[in-house]
């Protein structure tokens, strides 16, 4: 079997699994800030870096885990 002709993973939603493991950073790309976590979870494109920041706080308290700033 070709990679493309592999089944496309199921998409991911609701977040991510507690199981999985969980640092969110922000990042910047171009004029945009994004958050990311470790877990795979992927806010969206924002101009704001402090809005992209919040993303990840509301994302790892989402996953119960304690936030540092």
């Amino acid at each position: 079997m070709h990679p493309h002709d592999a089944p496309s993973p199921p998409p991911v939603t609701g977040g991510a699994p507690h199981h999985a493991p969980h640092h969110a950073t922000a990042t910047e790309r171009g004029a945009f800030a994004l958050a990311r976590c470790a877990c795979g979870w992927s806010g969206p494109a924002r101009r704001s870096r402090e809005r992209a920041r919040t993303d990840a706080v509301t994302h790892m308290s989402e996953a119960g885990l304690p936030v540092r700033q």
